[in-house]
């Protein structure tokens, strides 16, 4: 691994600056050229709400609209080309406001609604971005697009992106790590492996997944009558098999082959240790709330999450899923809120107390928004919302990242973007630029073309960062 890292290091003439040196000296693994700037942050945790939660239910505020419940939306605002046929043959397209109250939060004054007290409280660490709009109308491109910067399954993830470039901290653990989480609103969509996959990156750069259920990491515990020892001394045959088999044929993916059997062996010995949530003292349970104790919850993830940090994984991706509100969206956004605000304040509150949230990145988001006008039968709490690409809300903290801040607008509606739009491309952009990465440089051959997470598109957003 070291041996290709140079190697493209020697190809790209690119060498590390004196300011990087600390960064790869701590490290292990990745490009000898990365990063190519002084980093912000050194890990990210994004927090993905997967189902496209509804952006004028939390944080685009539009009071007028509660003026004009009913009233058919503009087709010059939504165009019936842009709906999805989900909801294009309704009669009707009429507006539904948020039943809910939202108030001006922090001392930087941003508009927060009443369904994330806890996320309010934190709202001075949090930048904003009301302007996120997307090319996919559906999920799994949406999220695929998200994840890997192409709606065409087959790339490598942000993470394993990561993972090539920058390496990790702690050869115990993956680079990479994946959790999921299920909401108690409905139930969400399919997650699949490419979502944490390498795609044509080394097999090595591929995510781990943490199950939800059960055994948390498969195949890594001894079966009955195997002691550690032999499972070490077959571990060490296997590797010279490998190594014979790799001086016959060359090929690079043995040699991935023998690093994960190895760290496999290795995470026998700190997985159960960072899943021993004992030590963790009473004040940060409470912090969490009780469902932190409890596999498969939210909670438990970004407690999780906060134990990966401390140990060196570079990129920690939670799913929750539950947030596609077609129907009964209010008591939707509802649960999946009490799912979620108390959670995802309590990791950045935790992660400042400890005085690692300047050099971690958290992203909280998911693959769309949702529409303003209500998909079938409307009153105050009984409507449902279609799919949105045409504009959506995130938000970041951390690292590198301006604090109590909001970025772009959309129009009266929450429709289209009328300030400072911002693609899915230029997200990346920017998460790797506070990682040290200039995303145009962190390219990788395959089959004769150079592939970068962000395609041929995607500009840092410079008044995100700090």
């Amino acid at each position: 691994m070291l041996l290709g890292a140079a190697a493209l290091a020697s190809l790209s003439g690119g060498m590390p600056s004196v300011a990087n040196a600390l960064e790869q000296e701590n490290r292990i693994g990745g490009r000898m050229d990365v990063p190519h700037h002084e980093p912000k942050a050194k890990r990210v945790i994004f927090l993905f709400q997967s189902g496209g939660p509804a952006q004028m239910e939390l944080f685009d505020y539009k009071p007028d609209l509660r003026n004009r419940m009913g009233e058919e939306v503009p087709r010059s605002v939504y165009p019936d080309d842009r709906k999805t046929t989900m909801s294009s043959a309704q009669a009707s397209f009429p507006v539904a406001p948020s039943p809910f109250r939202f108030s001006q939060q922090g001392q930087s004054g941003i508009w927060v609604s009443e369904v994330l007290p806890h996320t309010a409280r934190m709202i001075d660490e949090l930048c904003v971005i009301k302007s996120l709009h997307t090319d996919a109308i559906n999920h799994d491109p949406a999220i695929t697009f998200q994840q890997t910067g192409s709606q065409v399954p087959g790339r490598p993830s942000l993470g394993a992106w990561l993972s090539y470039g920058l390496g990790t901290f702690n050869a115990d653990l993956p680079a990479f790590v994946a959790l999921s989480s299920k909401g108690s609103a409905k139930t969400g969509q399919p997650l699949y492996d490419r979502l944490w996959g390498s795609g044509f990156l080394p097999s090595q750069h591929q995510g781990v997944k943490f199950r939800n259920v059960g055994e948390s990491v498969l195949d890594i515990t001894n079966p009955p009558g195997v002691s550690r020892d032999l499972r070490g001394d077959l571990l060490a045959d296997l590797s010279r098999l490998n190594s014979l088999r790799h001086a016959d044929t060359r090929h690079p993916e043995i040699i991935q082959r023998i690093a994960q059997y190895e760290l496999a062996f290795r995470m026998q010995m700190s997985v159960p240790e960072l899943l021993d949530f004992s030590g963790e003292p009473n004040h940060i349970v409470e912090l969490y709330g009780q469902d932190c104790l409890s596999q498969g919850k939210y909670a438990y993830n970004c407690l999780l999450a906060r134990r990966l940090a401390e140990r060196g994984v570079r990129f920690i991706q939670l799913f929750h899923q539950g947030w596609d509100a077609h129907n009964n969206c209010p008591t939707q956004v509802r649960r999946q809120c009490a799912d979620t605000d108390r959670a995802t304040a309590a990791l950045l509150n935790d992660l400042k107390q400890r005085g690692m949230l300047d050099e971690t990145l958290v992203v909280w988001g998911g693959e769309f928004g949702r529409t303003t006008y209500s998909q079938g039968d409307i009153s105050h709490e009984g409507y449902g919302r279609d799919h949105h690409p045409g504009c959506f809300t995130m938000w970041m903290a951390g690292g590198g990242v301006r604090r109590g801040c909001a970025i772009g607008a959309t129009d009266d509606y929450s429709v289209n973007v009328v300030e400072n739009p911002v693609s899915v491309h230029d997200l990346h952009a920017t998460m790797l630029w506070l990682l040290g990465i200039d995303h145009l440089q962190l390219t990788y051959r395959f089959q004769g073309r150079d592939f970068r997470l962000t395609d041929v598109a995607g500009n840092v957003l410079n008044e995100l960062c700090a």
